[in-house]
C-alpha cells in the first residue's frame, strides 16, 4: 500500500483511541489534520478503535500520521499493525516505542548510555499501599503510561503510604523524587532544538499539563549555557539510544544547587503533544519552523521499518 512519503497526497491522521490520553490525542489530531490540509494534503481523520485495520484498508492512505498518545497507539502496538500493512508512518517504530513507554526498561537503556536517571523500584499496588517501599520523598507512577497519567508524589516526612484509586494498575514504579526545575528538550530528526522550562505553582501533574493556566512555558529556558548544552546532548543521546525516529521530547529535572550533577533525565516521549501551543511545536516555532511546516516534515519523514 502507499507510495514514497515524500510524494504522499493522502494522509490518515490517527487520533483518539482507547488510552487514558484520548482527549489530548483528539486535540493533537484535529490540529495536525487542519495543518496538513492547509499544506495541500488530502486528509482523513480516524478515531482509532478496534476496526482500525479495516479502516486503513478501506482508506488506503499513502502515509499515516500517528497522533495517538499513550498505550496502544504509542507503545509499539499500532506501529506493528502499520508495518504489517506496509503503510509508512510518522514518529518512532515498534521497538523504540515499546521501550520508551516501559519506564523501567527505558531507564536501563539510559543507564547503559551513561545518562543520569533517578533510582527506582518496581512494586505491586498492594506493596505501595501497605507502606513506604523506599524512603520519601518519592514519585509513584504506572510503568507504562505517558503524559503524567496516574503520577503521585509522596512528600518528605510523610507518615502514611499512598492511598491509590481503584483504577491504579497492579504494577507501579516507585522513583526517588528529583528536586529542582522542570526542563524539556525536543529532538527533530537528528537535531536537538532547545530547552523549555515549565513553571507551575506546585506539582507538574496531568492537571497542570492540560488545565488552562496550569503551567507556563519559558522558551528558551533561562538557565546557564552549560546546562542547556547538557540538555541538548542528553536528549539527542536518549533519542538515539532508544532508536527513536521523527520527533521525540525528553523531560528533565535540574537541581541548580548541584550544578551539572543536578540534571536528571526523567523520560522520553516518542509522540509529543501536537497542538500549536504544545511544548515541541512551541520549540520548533521559536526556531522559525511553523506548525504546518513541522507537520509536513513529519509526513515527509514517514517510512516503514522504523
Amino acid at each position: 500500500m502507499g507510495q514514497s512519503s515524500r510524494t504522499a497526497r493522502k494522509v490518515a491522521v490517527l487520533m483518539g483511541g482507547p488510552s487514558a490520553e484520548r482527549e489530548v490525542s483528539l486535540s493533537s489530531g484535529r490540529e495536525c489534520a487542519a495543518a496538513l490540509r492547509g499544506e495541500g494534503f488530502t486528509v482523513v481523520e480516524i478515531d482509532a478503535g478496534a476496526d482500525l485495520c479495516a479502516r486503513l484498508r478501506d482508506e488506503a492512505p499513502d502515509v499515516v500520521f500517528n497522533a495517538l498518545h499513550g498505550r496502544w497507539g504509542e507503545d509499539g502496538a499500532v506501529q506493528g499493525m502499520l508495518e504489517w500493512l506496509g503503510i509508512p508512518y510518522t514518529h518512532s517504530g515498534i521497538l523504540a516505542s515499546a521501550l520508551a513507554m516501559d519506564k523501567q526498561r527505558a531507564k536501563d537503556v539510559f543507564r547503559a548510555a551513561g545518562l543520569p536517571v533517578m533510582e527506582s523500584v518496581i512494586a505491586t499496588r498492594a506493596e505501595v499501599a501497605a507502606g513506604h517501599v523506599i524512603a520519601p520523598p518519592y514519585v509513584v507512577k504506572p510503568v507504562n503510561e505517558g503524559s503524567s497519567v496516574g503520577v503521585h508524589l509522596v512528600r518528605d516526612h510523610s507518615n502514611a503510604p499512598l492511598v491509590l484509586g481503584g483504577d491504579a494498575p497492579d504494577m507501579l514504579m516507585v522513583e526517588s523524587f528529583a528536586p529542582g526545575r522542570e526542563l524539556t528538550t525536543t529532538v527533530m530528526g537528528d537535531r536537538a532544538l532547545m530547552v523549555t522550562e515549565i513553571m507551575t505553582a506546585d506539582w507538574y501533574d496531568y492537571a497542570a499539563k492540560y488545565s488552562p493556566g496550569g503551567s507556563t512555558h519559558v522558551v528558551p529556558a533561562e538557565i546557564p549555557e552549560p546546562i542547556a548544552a547538557l540538555c541538548l546532548d542528553h536528549a539527542l543521546r536518549a533519542h538515539r539510544a532508544l532508536g527513536c525516529r521523527g520527533m521525540s521530547r525528553t523531560d528533565f529535572r535540574w537541581d541548580e544547587a548541584r550544578g551539572a550533577a543536578g540534571l536528571v533525565l526523567l523520560e522520553v516521549n516518542t509522540q509529543p503533544g501536537m497542538t500549536p501551543t504544545s511544548l515541541s511545536p512551541e520549540q520548533a516555532g521559536a526556531l522559525g519552523i511553523g506548525f504546518a511546516e513541522l507537520c509536513r516534515w513529519l509526513v515527509e519523514d514517514a517510512s516503514c521499518s522504523r
